[in-house]
């Protein structure tokens, strides 16, 4: 980052109080309520745009200014009590001009046809719960709002960098289970690298893995006691591509998912769903929301998943019992308290087995080995996961200009588990009749506990001709985590034909690789201001994170080791958008991510990898329309890697010199094109390379060149087939490295696999059944057979065919 661009972004918070306290105290505008209702209006006539921008931005409206149109126009005084709509009505008076509501519920800027009657002016009382917030539910496939990247409710079409957003109808249609599943559709990201694991989602997005925010705050990242969240449970899932660290603070290069949970809605609405698919998966989900008292004051939300499955591994589980409440609690209408929880308990194994290079990448005489043999025991092995979180979202508005936002959370992972795995090749090899000398087996537990608060103050106002969302936050995290890990021996296997039972012994504490408690400690403080000149865009950002981490090693003699990291991350982006929906930007963004977990030594300090990218892209969005259309262009480099260099007398040397360089182009197609035809397509084109080290030149790891993807559903509204639905997807998948030296034995070939959906809404057809949906979805329709991911050592297979049978209920 230029040092330029730095001194713009870092100004003290002396400097930020100073440059607030103008606005803040100007204009005096009289207590609002929240966006979608009637609030007080005390606006004096200003520049026509700003005054516009100002309203639409506040309530969360997308409002398309023409600036020829606005240009050299003031608009007339708001005073009294107006919804949104209503209010930027006032501001038209006079001026020749009027709103247009499109289809897609946007507004438009038009002139008054002439002759057309001036109507006096009244006191507009109709509600906006229809709009969509960043926040909320979508109705159909195309999102228009989001927050990922900003914190703000930003229009999509308008966020100068590249965002997918999976919706609720989107992942309900697809048939999506998890994270792996709800991403797959989507450009620049990879997802279960080592197949379908019940344990953890396996993404990586622009070449590294994301971090994942659930409303806002960050998830505890354990090593192997990371939370996997049930899709079911959310409204949405975006995923923000690029660095993300000036307002999340430690993120790492590639991006991140904002996941938003379910929340209380004032109109009522009750859903069960009960699924039968392969495997003999059985699974019930529910949700119901609504009003608790009659005047809405006090809304509940409580869903929920109850599993019991078998998996494509002989002998594995995947069972699973959650649920997540939640409430909501109108203290009065500039203020809203929702408390949100979950509990999930998972009992399962692991699904991504490590199989032998040899009967999967190396043909064998006998064969090659199943993809539902199970190499380990289930007599031993056991997989027990609990996770809980509790915590609240708390906004309070106090005046048309400044708003306080608080999300506050409490989480716990708990995991106990026990392993065995393949001895690797080549120092454990199968012979001809499928005999495996050794396995190892893997004993660990493990406890995450994490305390995370993020407060922020939004200003919307204007300076002259600009207007600004400003917002200006301090978030903390407190995490303590508790790792033991424990390597042993176990008998031999055929991996044609196992025999469980054998006698294996769990080794003693005593004998631990990994024995540490790591508590860490992150602060930040960041500033952001989003302005808009007439159809100008540009956001400046900053902020400074302090991390400290403290580490006890109890298997090196109590040795403790302390890291204390400080980071400044800046982003910058520029736009412009056009009246015909084109919206090219330009984005500058920065990362930072400290050393944690097993990756810390009580001997050595390790510098947090840095990361910095250059974006250029486009969106379209054709006026009026449910259609986003986006292509992006990037640069991005990540610093301070990790890398191994043998110098000429033939002595290996690790150091943190290393840098990785991933440029790509990725292009995105979303659209609720007719009441009757949703489509979601993506292209991904890809380069990574090592900068340096034993292994410059190579690809990164289990990051393809090139993807693709499509879905399209199909459902008829009237006529013979009336409630019947069909859908279909494809996607493709570039080869793949999974070791570092990009050999044979680690690389995966390209694979192409198709998915398929069909959908039927009884109470088309007979009124009794009204609400009633009975589906029938297939993953990898045509069983295609292939390799996810090899790593010289070992290969995983991808999923073979799923197919999952449902029956829904909506009252």
């Amino acid at each position: 980052m230029s040092r330029t661009l730095q001194t713009l972004l870092r100004p003290s918070l002396l400097a930020v109080a100073v440059a607030i306290a103008a606005p803040m105290f100007s204009a005096p505008l009289m207590a609002a309520s929240p966006a979608s209702s009637v609030r007080a209006y005390n606006l004096p006539a200003a520049p026509l745009s700003a005054t516009l921008t100002q309203i639409a931005s506040q309530a969360g409206l997308a409002l398309s200014l023409d600036p020829a149109l606005a240009a050299g126009r003031t608009s007339a005084p708001v005073q009294g009590q107006f919804d949104a709509p209503g209010a930027m009505g006032q501001a038209l008076r006079g001026t020749g001009l009027q709103l247009n509501l499109t289809t897609a519920g946007t507004y438009t800027l038009v002139a008054t046809p002439e002759g057309a009657m001036a109507l006096p002016a009244t006191s507009i009382q109709g509600s906006q719960e229809s709009l969509e917030s960043a926040w909320g539910p979508v109705e159909g496939y195309a999102a228009s709002r989001t927050a990922a990247g900003t914190k703000t409710d930003t229009a999509l079409v308008e966020a100068p960098r590249s965002i997918s957003v999976a919706t609720r109808q989107q992942m309900q249609d697809r048939g999506v289970q998890n994270l792996d599943d709800a991403v797959k559709y989507m450009p620049g990201i990879v997802s279960s690298s080592f197949g379908s694991d019940t344990r953890a989602d396996w993404l990586r997005v622009r070449g590294f893995e994301p971090t994942q925010f659930l409303d806002g705050l960050p998830l505890a990242k354990g090593v192997y006691a990371n939370p996997k969240l049930d899709t079911w449970n959310l409204d949405r899932v975006a995923l923000l591509r690029g660095p993300a660290s000036s307002v999340y603070g430690q993120t790492p290069p590639g991006g991140l998912l904002d996941m938003v949970s379910r929340r209380p809605q004032a109109d009522a609405s009750h859903e069960v769903e009960i699924q039968y698919g392969s495997d003999n998966h059985r699974q019930i989900d529910f949700a119901t929301t609504g009003k608790i008292d009659d005047d809405g004051q006090f809304l509940y939300s409580l869903s929920g998943v109850l599993r019991d499955s078998g998996t494509q591994i002989d002998h594995i589980d995947n069972k699973r019992y959650n649920i997540a409440p939640s409430l909501t609690w109108n203290i009065d209408p500039d203020t809203k308290l929702t408390l949100i929880s979950q509990f999930t308990r998972d009992d399962t194994g692991i699904t991504s087995q490590f199989r032998p290079v040899q009967g999967t990448k190396i043909s064998m005489p006998f064969g090659d080995i199943s993809h539902h043999k199970n190499l380990g025991d289930p007599n031993w092995e056991y997989y027990d996961r609990t996770f809980y979180a509790l915590g609240y979202a708390f906004e309070h508005r106090f005046n048309d200009t400044w708003q306080f936002r608080q999300n506050l959370r409490y989480t716990k992972s708990d995991l106990s588990f026990q392993t065995i795995t393949p001895g690797s090749y080549p120092f454990t090899q199968v012979d001809d009749q499928g005999n495996l000398g050794s396995r190892t087996t893997t004993s660990t537990d493990e406890d995450i506990s994490q305390f995370a608060v993020d407060n922020n103050l939004q200003g919307d106002f204007t300076t002259g001709q600009v207007a600004h969302t400003l917002l200006i936050g301090l978030d903390q995290q407190r995490s303590n985590t508790n790792y033991t890990s424990i390597f042993g021996i176990a008998p031999g296997i055929n991996v044609d034909n196992p025999v469980y039972g054998l006698p294996i012994t769990r080794p003693p504490r005593s004998s631990a690789f990994y024995d540490y408690d790591q508590k860490t400690v992150q602060t930040g403080v960041y500033v952001q201001d989003q302005m808009a000149l007439d159809q100008w865009r540009l956001t400046l950002g900053g902020r400074e994170d302090w991390v400290h981490t403290g580490t006890k090693f109890f298997n090196k003699g109590d040795a403790t080791n302390t890291e204390r990291d400080k980071a400044f991350s800046g982003n910058a982006a520029i736009s412009y958008v056009f009246d015909s929906g084109f919206v090219p930007y330009l984005s500058y963004a920065e990362s930072f991510q400290p050393t944690s977990n097993a990756t810390a030594s009580p001997t050595d300090s390790f510098k947090p990898t840095e990361g910095k990218q250059w974006e250029l892209g486009i969106k379209y969005q054709p006026p009026g329309s449910n259609t986003l259309l986006s292509a992006a262009v990037y640069d991005l480099t990540q610093k301070n890697v990790a890398v191994t260099t043998t110098n000429s007398s033939g002595v290996s040397i690790t150091s943190q010199t290393g840098e990785v360089k991933v440029r790509g182009l990725e292009l995105e197609a979303v659209s609720d094109l007719t009441d009757n035809l949703k489509l979601i397509g993506a292209y991904t084109l890809a380069k990574s390379d090592v900068q340096n080290g034993d292994f410059k030149g190579n690809r990164l790891q289990l990051m393809p060149n090139q993807q693709a993807s499509l879905w399209t559903d199909y459902t008829w509204h009237e006529g013979t087939l009336d409630g019947f639905g069909i859908g279909g997807g494809i996607r493709y998948t570039g080869n793949t490295y999974g070791d570092q030296g990009n050999t044979w034995l680690g690389k995966a070939d390209a694979y192409t696999v198709f998915d398929a959906a069909v959908h039927y809404d009884l109470g088309r057809v007979v009124n009794t059944l009204k609400g009633t949906t009975v589906a029938v979805k297939a993953t990898n329709l045509f069983d295609k057979d292939y390799i996810s991911t090899c790593d010289s050592f070992y290969c995983y297979y991808g999923d073979q065919r799923s197919v999952v049978a449902s029956v829904n209920y909506k009252w």
